[in-house]
């Protein structure tokens, strides 16, 4: 699978869950299930675990210093899970966000449910997990339990030559700073940083 197809069939699912499809604290959160649906009418279980294949990837595009900031600020602090959880809301927020925010991570302060995080809103960004999304389409196409699933990504992962390696066994991107250091976060992610100050 390649990265258009990945992109357009999680677009395909943001334009079918219409409003709603960018809060991932929404008590009643459509995109997730959404798209799970989408995966499974679509694609064959073999897609499907390459749409994981490819999703691994993209995450990993978000792996940097500055991205993990915007998190950090969003997200009033940002553990290592959290920044994995947080990449995974940022992949469900459609190409265009995340294209944008890995370009330019303080561009978040313009997004409507990081605005409201900033204000009074209880909405959420992250989600956690986009792996266990795609496992549940899987196992609604196959039949197969989750242990069969994470077993046929690690088998599929060896055939191919690329592991499923999570990125943190790297350095993320770009320059770290001191996440706590507030005149830091101003000259860095200055939109951000006005947002949560």
């Amino acid at each position: 699978m390649d990265h258009d197809t990945f992109w357009q069939l999680v677009d395909d699912a943001r334009t079918r869950a219409g409003q709603g499809a960018d809060d991932r604290g929404a008590q009643d959160d459509p995109l997730p299930s959404t798209l799970t649906t989408l995966l499974v009418e679509r694609l064959t279980p073999d897609e499907i675990l390459a749409f994981a294949t490819v999703a691994d990837a993209v995450s990993s595009a978000a792996y940097a210093w500055p991205v993990w900031g915007a998190a950090y600020l969003i997200e009033g602090g940002c553990s290592d899970d959290g920044f994995m959880d947080f990449r995974d809301g940022l992949v469900l927020a459609g190409r265009e966000v995340f294209t944008r925010t890995v370009a330019d991570p303080d561009s978040l302060a313009e997004h409507p449910v990081v605005l409201g995080m900033g204000g009074e809103s209880s909405g959420w960004f992250g989600y956690e997990s986009l792996d266990s999304l795609v496992g549940e389409a899987w196992t609604q196409a196959t039949g197969r339990d989750d242990e069969e699933y994470y077993a046929a990504r690690a088998a599929g992962a060896s055939s191919s030559g690329h592991g499923n390696e999570e990125v943190s066994s790297a350095d993320p991107r770009g320059e770290v700073w001191d996440f706590d250091d507030e005149d830091e976060n101003r000259r860095r992610l200055p939109r951000l940083a006005a947002l949560f100050d």
